[in-house]
């Protein structure tokens, strides 16, 4: 972003871009999103998404940073409600977080949590930044160390969760019941015994 919103009605505005642009994924894709259509969506000047966003690249890369964001945040508030945090509540509470976003927040499909445009040399891999989240979140209700080998691990069940979960949500808009239920068996097995 090419600033942060200091006051409430930028924030605001900044917020609602955002969902304009989240909304227009949706409807027509990301090479065909503009900032000019967002602007109109949002109903906000054309400038004031150049004032936060040089191009729609770096408005679909705030989006998806908002999304970690929310994604994190289902996770704590999924993790607070466990009456014990164990390995197999842990698990299940991060699936069930991403699936639910998946299924109910706009644009999602196409910018999780990385920009679905060919990577530029300053962008960190979103698996990464997801697996380093999601591990630093895990670690200290299961009195774990998020230290190299379980960020290892997590990043290991990122990318076969993104794999899997893709080939789910192709074969069932909802997520292919069969599949999801595969993906949290394999989520089990190997990263259970890990966060026991």
């Amino acid at each position: 972003m090419r600033r942060t919103p200091v006051q409430q009605r930028s924030a605001e505005r900044l917020a609602r871009i955002l969902d304009a642009c989240a909304e227009l994924l949706d409807e027509t894709g990301y090479e065909h999103l503009s900032t000019r259509a967002v602007a109109v969506r949002a109903g906000v000047p054309i400038g004031s998404v150049y004032r936060f966003f040089g191009n729609k690249r770096a408005m679909a890369a705030a989006l998806a940073h908002r999304n970690l964001d929310s994604y994190a945040a289902r996770i704590t508030a999924g993790l607070d409600a466990l009456p014990a945090v164990d390995a197999a509540g842990a698990i299940d509470t991060v699936l069930d977080a991403y699936l639910a976003m998946k299924r109910t927040v706009p644009g999602f499909g196409l910018v999780d949590f990385g920009v679905p445009a060919p990577a530029e040399a300053d962008d960190q891999d979103p698996n990464l930044r997801v697996a380093d989240r999601i591990c630093g979140l895990l670690a200290a209700p299961l009195g774990r160390p998020a230290d190299a080998v379980l960020l290892r691990k997590v990043l290991v069940c990122v990318e076969a969760t993104d794999a899997l979960l893709r080939l789910a949500f192709r074969a069932d808009p909802a997520g292919d019941p069969a599949l999801v239920a595969e993906t949290r068996a394999l989520l089990h097995a190997y990263l259970g015994p890990s966060l026991a």
